[in-house]
């Protein structure tokens, strides 16, 4: 497998995607697994939100695979690599972030605002991104957008961090750096109550770059590795099954420790913090090693077309899974339920309805959310990423050699 290949496009890494969506949505409803099963289960899939990491190291490795080499810190190409970003992240979290509002003014679903007594400047917070810096405001609107803060603060950081690593041979200093600086400033305004600004240390480890700038620095440097060693290896170790095994082994060390309120996962306890932010995404990064240096047959499954177009469309996906979008499909689904035995009631029927049973709603929905996410991709968000691609927005479109892809 060439690197210019390998440049172009990775199917397999857009596949995990979608495997990465799929798990957040299932540590987001994990309390189905609290039935019939003894709650070690509700727990372990409850820290699924291991999703999130696999997307920052992936941007981290993707960042640093496609800009590295080709770094040069001018105003040109930092306007055309900040409109690259710009076309991927932007459109679709704009639409979606406005629609949710919109949703708030009509409903008056204080989901969205948390009680917020001023929803048009928590709207525009929500589509700056700079909410995600207040403990108070870092769930409101698409609550779990929270980790495109976290996404824009790595893309306007990626620059400098290339600055510093080539130029200065400093590169492992700045997660460290970074951190510190994270514990000071908590340290300065957990007291202030600015709105939450740096309100407390679990939100700021767990929840902004600064606590998590450690994932993206392993995916950076595993596309340094990769950049400077190729994809050819001698040894037979399996990173892919390896990795992939270890990935869930951290899971379950997560769903060991107790929650401590008001926070609901074991990723927000000391220990879960040092496992999440620290060890599971070098077994992230150990997992998409053996995804680019070997051939699997789970290799061979992400790459999958099928496979392929979940993963393109798993960031609309993740935007939609959880908010307003998915109380519109339960509502619906429950007034079906009702209306159904209140026919049954009337036919003085005892039969069994198609929506009573919650896990089979659930996938219900997960395949409704499935179809929005693939025909918003396919009739907006995919139309917009290549309209302002080629666009004249804040650089001149140049068109590209045939076959280079950004």
């Amino acid at each position: 497998m060439s690197q210019k290949s390998l440049q172009n496009y990775i199917p397999a890494l857009t596949g995990v995607r979608a495997m990465a969506a799929y798990l957040v949505f299932i540590s987001h409803f994990s309390y189905i697994f609290d039935g019939g099963f003894p709650h070690i289960f509700q727990r372990f899939f409850a820290e699924f939100h291991i999703g999130v990491s696999i997307f920052f190291v992936l941007s981290g490795f993707l960042i640093t695979f496609r800009y590295y080499n080709s770094f040069h810190l001018t105003k040109e190409w930092f306007l055309q690599y900040l409109k690259n970003r710009v076309a991927r992240i932007y459109p679709m979290y704009f639409l979606l972030t406005v629609a949710a509002f919109v949703y708030y003014f009509a409903t008056g679903d204080v989901k969205i605002t948390k009680g917020s007594s001023h929803p048009v400047g928590l709207m525009f917070m929500n589509i700056t991104f700079v909410r995600g810096f207040f403990y108070q405001y870092w769930d409101t609107g698409i609550a779990q957008g929270w980790s495109l803060t976290v996404e824009e603060c790595f893309y306007f950081s990626a620059p400098i961090i290339f600055l510093i690593a080539k130029k200065y041979n400093k590169f492992y200093i700045q997660p460290v750096v970074i951190t510190l600086f994270a514990i000071m400033m908590t340290f300065i305004f957990k007291d202030v109550n600015w709105h939450g600004f740096f309100g407390n240390y679990t939100f700021v480890l767990c929840f902004t770059f600064f606590g998590r700038c450690f994932e993206f620095f392993v995916g950076v440097q595993l596309a340094r590795y990769v950049l400077k060693n190729g994809f050819t290896r001698t040894n037979k170790i399996s990173f892919t099954y390896g990795g992939f095994i270890m990935i869930f082994v951290c899971v379950f060390i997560m769903a060991l420790q107790k929650p401590i309120a008001p926070w609901l996962a074991g990723l927000e306890t000391p220990i879960g913090i040092i496992t999440n932010n620290y060890v599971l995404c070098i077994m992230v990064a150990f997992f998409f090693y053996g995804i680019l240096t070997e051939e699997t047959l789970f290799k061979k499954f992400l790459a999958l077309p099928f496979i392929e177009l979940l993963g393109k469309s798993s960031y609309i996906f993740y935007l939609i899974h959880l908010g307003w979008i998915y109380d519109v499909l339960l509502s619906n689904i429950n007034k079906a339920n009702d209306s159904i035995f209140e026919m049954y009631d009337k036919w003085q029927k005892d039969w069994i309805s198609p929506f009573q049973n919650d896990t089979v709603n659930l996938i219900l929905i997960f395949i409704v959310l499935n179809i929005i996410s693939v025909t918003l991709f396919k009739l907006v968000e995919e139309p917009l990423n290549h309209y302002i691609r080629r666009s004249n927005f804040l650089v001149k479109y140049k068109p590209r050699p045939k076959g280079i892809t950004d």
